[in-house]
């Protein structure tokens, strides 16, 4: 038992001071990055949904469904609001719960501008891994069958599993990054579809972005042990 405490403390203990300090101090106004995100994918599924699938769900299509098919500059110009746009194939709610526990996480450990940065390199990653799969082929462990370039990949799952490893690898929490790289792993060679292989792709895109220090983001305090006793926990400027 003192093995496990120690353990949840050593991976954990960190996420939970620095989140809770930041949110006891600031409220919701820690997380404003957050709550667009999450404001942005719930007028877009209301869009999706208000006009039935001729109407709104076709003007969603337009600016954020990404197909490996469409011209990759088409593509680039739809990829941004693609993360937004809730995938078609799960509950929107899973998309919301996502984006408001790992998002906002990331934005008090990491600050709002690389949380926007790595959700973004990660879902860029997954728009141009699509089709360098469809071109190698479905023999490939990394290839995929030319039926994906038809897919509409939308959502913000690529983003999230990429911010949930640079937030584990700024807090040294090893265990719990290992355990997310073995999840999206299995995913992907139980589903070998291109979600499975996007996130396989995101957390490799992830690791890349956390080999930069600059954009790692440093291990926040997290009591007086660390800072010695000078103040409250909290993240370092």
């Amino acid at each position: 038992m003192t093995t496990v405490r120690a353990v949840t403390r050593r991976e954990w203990g960190p996420l939970y001071s620095t989140v809770r300090a930041a949110l006891a101090a600031r409220g919701v106004r820690a997380i404003p990055l957050t709550l667009v995100a999450v404001g942005l994918i719930a007028v877009v599924q209301i869009v999706q949904v208000a006009q039935g699938p001729d109407g709104g769900r076709g003007i969603v299509q337009v600016l954020g469904g990404v197909r490996a098919e469409d011209p990759l500059w088409l593509a680039l110009a739809r990829t941004p609001l693609s993360l937004f746009a809730p995938a078609p194939d799960l509950p929107p709610w899973g998309a919301l719960l996502q984006v408001l526990v790992v998002f906002g996480v990331a934005e008090i450990v990491l600050g709002w501008r690389r949380t926007l940065l790595i959700a973004y390199v990660c879902t860029l990653a997954g728009t141009f891994y699509a089709r360098i799969g469809i071109a190698i082929g479905p023999g490939g462990p990394l290839g995929l069958p030319a039926s994906a370039a038809r897919v509409v990949d939308t959502g913000p799952s690529a983003a999230v599993v990429g911010l949930a490893v640079c937030v584990c690898v700024c807090l040294r929490a090893w265990l719990t990054g290992a355990l997310v790289v073995v999840a999206v792993i299995v995913e992907a060679v139980v589903l070998p579809n291109l979600a499975g292989r996007e996130h396989l792709v995101a957390v490799l895109a992830a690791l890349a972005v956390c080999a930069v220090p600059a954009l790692r983001g440093r291990r926040p305090r997290t009591g007086p042990e660390e800072d010695g006793g000078n103040g409250p926990p909290g993240v370092r400027p």
